[in-house]
């Protein structure tokens, strides 16, 4: 048998600036998804604990699933092995989670580290020629997953059809490379670690999830992918006017102390492209950099007004999020928090508030009691986890 967990992740600062190339600083929860596989008879026989229901994936074959089903992103794992390492060995693959699904703390990508690692332990790719010259270290394993659930090449491990959504590799990159009581600054395109930072031992994340669905691969979809697409309109826009090839709007902006300021010219009576730029701009060159000399610093109200300034651009740059969300915000700061902000894709999910370790139980208690009475359709899907920054995606023992 061969077996792989891999954490889901609180994405505490850096909202939508992973495929720009920009800063992010997240890190692993102590709960997510366990993949097991065992010796099949016909293809990839896939059954998950959480759904109740067993699909059977060949790679190459197209099978038709509901938006948003979990065997879409398994089924984007078998195509890319078999297209990138060769013939799969018949498997049964079990599928357990304890991480909320559709919840922001990207249960959907660790669905994809968890199998596609067990699948390729199990297949023997993981020591093949192939993964060892394209896949040289865990920053490297993280952009190839990222890969394989956008359907993006990497190096020459040729591309396939992704889930349909145009990430980058934050979320692959937490759950591979975390370290445990820390938070990890990265950066992206390509991703690259910039420091860690120890969160400080008295303090404890609290996580609201908050019972609207943030299902990449459903209806916020569309919504998703025009965040993705405004910087990439801005990128052209830039590299256009000023003769240039940057990769990335990270390097765009980086590239001369007047480049944002020129690229907002380019902008200036396009609203959407405006604000998604300046909340780019926010919170990537200023909000995650002046977060982490924050907490390095141990100021915790430095730290509180960085994050509130990070959820304004989020709700003014980004469009994304819901009175849900915002709610969860603004109650978990009345109740004493640190500092709180919704993440993750936005339209629905969780929200992280930063609390006394010691009263993290009572804080929980009371923050989806009140998120219950408030707003009870969806608080009847909602729920609380209490976490330190965990370590990263495992291969689990024989």
């Amino acid at each position: 048998m061969s077996g792989w967990f891999a954490p889901g992740r609180i994405e505490v600062l850096g909202k939508h600036t992973d495929y720009a190339g920009g800063n992010v600083l997240v890190c692993a929860v102590n709960r997510g998804v366990t993949a097991t596989v065992k010796p099949g008879r016909r293809g990839i026989e896939a059954r998950s604990t959480a759904q109740e229901d067993a699909i059977t994936l060949e790679p190459g074959v197209a099978v038709r699933l509901p938006a948003g089903h979990w065997g879409q992103y398994l089924n984007v794992v078998v195509d890319r092995l078999g297209a990138n390492f060769g013939p799969l060995r018949p498997a049964r693959l079990a599928i357990d989670a304890d991480l909320p699904l559709a919840s922001g703390m990207s249960s959907s990508s660790a669905l994809v580290v968890a199998s596609a690692m067990a699948l390729a332990q199990f297949n023997g790719f993981d020591e093949s020629e192939a993964w060892v010259a394209a896949i040289r270290d865990e920053v490297a394993l993280a952009g190839y997953l990222a890969c394989v659930e956008n359907g993006s090449a990497f190096g020459a491990l040729s591309g396939r059809a992704g889930v349909g959504t145009f990430g980058g590799s934050e979320d692959h990159t937490a759950m591979l490379c975390s370290q445990a009581d820390h938070l990890g600054l990265f950066s992206f395109n390509p991703a690259a670690l910039v420091g860690r930072v120890r969160l400080p031992d008295d303090l404890a994340f609290v996580v609201a999830v908050s019972g609207v669905s943030a299902e990449k691969t459903g209806a916020a979809k569309d919504a998703y992918n025009q965040a993705s697409r405004g910087v990439a309109e801005l990128l052209a826009r830039w590299n256009a006017a000023a003769g240039r090839g940057d990769a990335n709007l990270a390097a765009a902006v980086e590239s001369d102390p007047e480049a944002a300021a020129v690229i907002e010219s380019l902008v200036a009576d396009e609203p959407r492209l405006l604000a998604r730029l300046r909340q780019f701009v926010a919170e990537s060159t200023w909000i995650v950099p002046a977060s982490v000399e924050a907490l390095r610093a141990d100021d915790r109200a430095a730290l509180g007004e960085l994050v509130a300034a990070s959820q304004r651009w989020a709700a003014d740059g980004l469009d994304n999020q819901i009175p849900e969300t915002e709610a969860l915000v603004r109650d978990g700061r009345r109740l004493g928090a640190v500092a709180a902000s919704s993440f993750g894709a936005g339209f629905g999910g969780s929200v992280w508030a930063l609390v006394d370790r010691d009263g993290a139980d009572s804080f929980a208690a009371e923050w989806l009691a009140g998120y219950v009475r408030a707003h009870p359709e969806p608080g009847s899907r909602a729920a609380t986890l209490i976490t330190r920054p965990a370590g990263p995606a495992h291969a689990l023992a024989d």
